[in-house]
């Protein structure tokens, strides 16, 4: 190991850890950093930036956007939450596999916040406990975006694997993350349903009951409508939205079926379109519909959330993966010689590094682009990283901090769903592990024996 590469593995796990500290688009800058050093301090070439996964988030996000500002995610969370209170005394699964398909439909875990009113209002009134579905319905979005089409997570692995000699494209991504993910959901939710007290048992929420600052659960029942019902949408925001998810299941078939996509003459015989490419094509094409059938404002598309979440994935992505292409391509011998070694006794080394780096960072996008090249470098089978991958993003969750954990907390008016004061004695931190762990073996079982 020589000195270079020390001073070099320092500089980027530095820069990592302030951009984690930053936050945000400090993430990407503080990746610029060390790109910057390793580039024109120890003078390695430039690995290359990945424009390809940034090309992609851009078009993705602005269509998705484009339909948020019409109104489609309203439709989508009115109709998400009239599934949920089909089913109420099995909202624990009903609700986190509902938000699960709308969270891969729209390639965000924004669409959970306004849905955790309705799980609340749904699971107590029915007596069971709010943390049981709440906690699960979080820590689902994030291994969820590792089944999404349209996912910036799902970008930056499509660009890693789509290419020689891994070959493996969308079809296959989906096909070990979206049976993993949906095995995690269940199995967590099974044992979810055992954690913690029943209502009726609980002195917490029986004193506040008895104090008057909670109805019981019939009497909130029997008060007036429930929570979905006050959910409202536009018939062009219906429209919008069912434009996108159609979009959505092109982008599917298009990767599925590569002999659907225009052939390309070249030297060395056609070749059809990239997956790139039909991405940010197809994508342009649903925004534009979008604009005729749900008549957004497009003025307002910047202000949107969806847009402003992309628009910092794409930074933070930038910075960080153009940092790590450049570190590995220096490196890369050594890597296959040493870690390499390392990740085939032990495989599951892997998971845990995307898992830490999800955790530090709270980016599934920018945990992908760091610790999978790595991965796949050292000669991985790509079909085990992948299902070691979807699971491994589910770390997001580890520390209290994302919105959607607060959201939840705040949404809990019997205070059964807490944050926590020790970082990790929240009320999402088992359901977490579980999750993870759940969906990292089946991904690894689908993937190491089928891809």
């Amino acid at each position: 190991m020589s000195i270079n590469l020390i001073l070099e593995a320092l500089v980027m796990l530095g820069a990592i850890a302030m951009g984690t500290r930053a936050g945000g688009v400090g993430v990407g800058l503080w990746g610029g950093l060390g790109t910057f050093v390793l580039v024109f301090v120890f003078r390695e070439a430039p690995g290359d930036p990945p424009t390809d996964a940034i090309a992609i988030i851009l078009a993705v996000v602005t269509t998705a956007a484009l339909m948020q500002a019409a109104g489609g995610i309203d439709w989508m969370v009115a109709v998400a939450a009239r599934v949920i209170e089909k089913r109420p005394k099995q909202i624990t699964f009903i609700a986190p596999l509902t938000a699960f398909l709308f969270s891969i439909g729209a390639g965000t875990s924004n669409i959970i916040y306004p849905l955790l009113p309705v799980i609340y209002d749904v699971s107590y009134k029915n007596n069971i406990r709010p943390a049981r579905p709440m906690t699960v319905t979080v820590v689902q979005s994030g291994t969820a975006l590792a089944a999404s089409p349209v996912s910036a997570a799902m970008a930056a692995m499509l660009t890693l694997t789509y290419v020689a000699p891994y070959n493996l494209g969308l079809g296959q991504i989906l096909a070990i993350t979206l049976p993993a993910c949906v095995i995690g959901i269940v199995v967590t939710a099974l044992v979810v349903n055992r954690m913690w007290k029943e209502l009726d048992d609980d002195p917490e929420v029986q004193a506040k009951i008895a104090s008057g600052q909670l109805a019981p659960p019939k009497a909130a029942a029997a008060a007036g409508e429930s929570a979905a019902s006050k959910l409202t949408y536009t018939a062009g925001g219906r429209n919008s939205a069912i434009t996108f998810l159609l979009g959505v299941v092109a982008v599917v078939f298009f990767g599925i079926f590569p002999n659907l996509r225009p052939l390309i003459e070249s030297d060395t015989g056609g070749e059809p379109v990239g997956m790139t490419t039909t991405i940010v094509l197809v994508m342009f094409v649903i925004g534009v519909i979008i604009m005729f059938l749900g008549k957004p404002n497009v003025s307002t598309v910047p202000d949107q959330s969806v847009f402003k979440a992309g628009m910092i994935s794409a930074i933070a992505l930038l910075g960080i993966a153009w940092l790590t292409a450049t570190f590995i391509s220096a490196h890369q011998a050594y890597i296959i010689d040493t870690i390499g070694a390392t990740v085939t006794q032990w495989p599951f080394m892997l998971a845990l590094a995307i898992f830490l780096v999800a955790a530090l960072t709270t980016s599934q996008s920018t945990a992908t682009r760091t610790i999978v090249p790595i991965g796949l470098a050292a000669g991985m089978s790509a079909g085990l990283v992948t299902g070691m991958w979807a699971g491994a993003l589910g770390g997001v969750y580890t520390l209290p901090a994302n919105g959607t954990q607060i959201a939840a907390a705040n949404f809990d008016l019997t205070g059964t769903t807490k944050l926590g004061s020790k970082l990790l004695d929240h009320s999402f931190f088992i359901p977490m592990l579980v999750l993870s762990a759940t969906t990292i073996a089946a991904g690894a079982l689908i993937g190491g024996l089928f891809f």
